[in-house]
């Protein structure tokens, strides 16, 4: 492996700045994700006024919000934060699927990252899981958010 070269991001630097995108739907799972992906880019060091938030009704309209936040100049990355949870109809199948092939173009068109953190669960109470402090999806989104910047810029400036 000599001559090889490994590059990885690092969350570490709060000089980024970060949107995150949320869906009012299920909105007490969301709020649970919102506060998990702050804490995380705080304790990162990333300054409140750094981040801006934008809220659309549902999952649905993620992928629209996100693409108009990718495209500011002043956005290094989109954390993208839902609850999509199955009911009795196919409904579930065509928001969540759509979603996130919605999200996944967005961040390929834009090259910039967009992170997932929209739950695609059975239950309410598999979201709650997927949300409270010891396992939030939202800090994990926000991670990988600050850690996809850093890997983009070494890899562009490599």
């Amino acid at each position: 492996m000599s001559g090889t070269v490994m590059l990885k991001g690092d969350p570490g630097s709060g000089n980024s700045r970060y949107a995150i995108a949320m869906s009012r739907f299920n909105g007490f799972i969301v709020e649970r994700l919102l506060d998990g992906a702050l804490e995380t880019l705080a304790a990162q060091g990333v300054e409140r006024d750094r981040i801006t938030i934008v809220q659309t009704p549902g999952a649905w309209e993620l992928p629209l919000a996100v693409q108009a936040l990718a495209r500011r100049k002043d956005i290094d990355a989109v954390i993208v934060l839902g609850a999509v949870i199955r009911g009795e109809t196919a409904h579930f199948e065509y928001v969540a699927g759509e979603c996130v092939r919605g999200l996944n173009r967005v961040m390929l068109e834009s090259s910039k990252p967009v992170t997932l953190g929209v739950l695609t669960v059975e239950t309410i109470e598999q979201a709650e899981a997927r949300s409270c402090p010891n396992d939030n999806k939202g800090a994990e989104a926000a991670l990988a958010a600050m850690e996809m910047v850093s890997l983009m810029a070494r890899v562009e400036s490599s």
